[in-house]
């Protein structure tokens, strides 16, 4: 029954936010203003026990000898096998607009054998991007999101206890070279393209400025001329329009998810004229082996006969039913979740009139 009363509210949600109003900045992306991906190989130490085996991780071992070297240890020739160091891939996002000296947060993740980074300290770790520079330096306490705990003949884990995070744990210490004050045009990219979204926008921001200052190139592509707006910068003219309140126009879409059984689905989905019907069919398989013994002081041994029972049952399911053209996907679902129909039945439903021809809208199954 919660159940179904959830799957119910599920359906509503698309009627309810559908037409909603957006603002501008959260439709598009501004050409320029985006972040950098960073990356790193370092090492994490302090564990309890929980590191990588140098045996399986010969990498970790070297380059825990690369570090004790530079800090003026020598360990050259020598054997020694910890197991509270494990090495690691660190990453991490430089935002847009980041200037030297701010700080980031910074994702570990372990790549030997290690069984847990609770508890772990990274050591200092350059982050380079796709160029090759160092714009991060990260070191901190590593926050683990699992915890893992094991005796002698069991373990339990829960979570992820090999990844974590380094709340503030890199330093910028390189800027990326954009002069975007100095942008004579700006492009402003959809997150959705959309002609129709699109020329919303181009309305949209001339009204507000009152001149002709945006152009739609394409379905995914508005280009704002700065200089015509008679703004001091790019800023200024990003501030004034970022708050804009567009409404967008969205494709009739339908996305299930075949593990849980949920459905969601766009208000404008429509349906052709149909005929469905839907039926389940039952099998059950009893196994009932008996054993069959000599008699007492005979020669023979004693045997298992198998003997089993297959039958298939069939329900009467929700009959044949015929869907008027025009009909929405909601007055659909509606109907067949008044017939008791399942979420997982349903989603079956919803492929087969897909595959007629006579679901009008983009079907996705994750």
């Amino acid at each position: 029954m919660i159940r179904a009363v959830l799957f119910s509210i599920l359906l509503a949600l698309p009627t309810l936010v559908s037409a909603s109003s957006v603002r501008l900045k959260d439709l598009v992306e501004f050409d320029g203003v985006r972040g950098n991906d960073l990356v790193g190989y370092g090492l994490v130490v302090g564990l309890n026990g929980t590191g990588d085996g140098l045996r399986n991780s010969p990498f970790t071992e070297e380059m825990m000898i690369n570090i004790l070297e530079r800090l003026g240890v020598n360990v050259g020739g020598e054997q020694f096998r910890p197991k509270n160091v494990a090495a690691v891939l660190v990453t991490s996002t430089l935002p847009a607009f980041s200037r030297a000296g701010s700080k980031v947060d910074v994702t570990v993740s372990a790549i030997g054998d290690a069984k847990s980074l609770l508890g772990g300290t990274l050591i200092m770790t350059p982050l380079n991007a796709a160029d090759g520079d160092v714009y991060v330096v990260a070191q901190g306490t590593v926050i683990a999101g699992g915890i893992s705990a094991e005796g002698d003949a069991a373990r339990v884990v829960h979570g992820v206890p090999t990844a974590g995070i380094v709340p503030s744990g890199g330093r910028i210490e390189r800027e990326v070279e954009f002069e975007f004050s100095t942008l004579s045009s700006l492009r402003m990219a959809l997150r959705t393209p959309d002609f129709s979204t699109a020329e919303k926008i181009e309305n949209a921001i001339n009204t507000a400025l009152g001149r002709r200052v945006a152009l739609m190139l394409d379905a995914g592509t508005v280009e704002l001329n700065i200089d015509a707006t008679g703004m001091r910068s790019p800023a200024h003219v990003l501030s004034r329009i970022e708050n804009i309140i567009v409404e967008p126009e969205r494709r009739a879409r339908v996305v299930v998810d075949q593990r849980s059984g949920t459905i969601v689905m766009d208000e404008n989905v429509r349906i052709s004229r149909v005929a469905v019907a839907q039926g389940n069919l039952t099998l059950t398989i009893d196994e009932a082996p008996v054993v069959v013994q000599p008699n007492p002081f005979s020669e023979g041994e004693t045997v298992v006969v198998p003997r089993t029972t297959a039958t298939i049952g069939e329900d009467q399911g929700t009959g044949l039913a015929e869907i008027k053209p025009g009909t929405t996907l909601k007055d659909v679902v509606s109907g067949l979740n008044a017939l008791g129909v399942t979420p997982l039945d349903m989603i079956d439903i919803l492929k087969s009139i897909k595959a007629a021809g006579a679901l009008h809208a983009e079907f996705i199954v994750q």
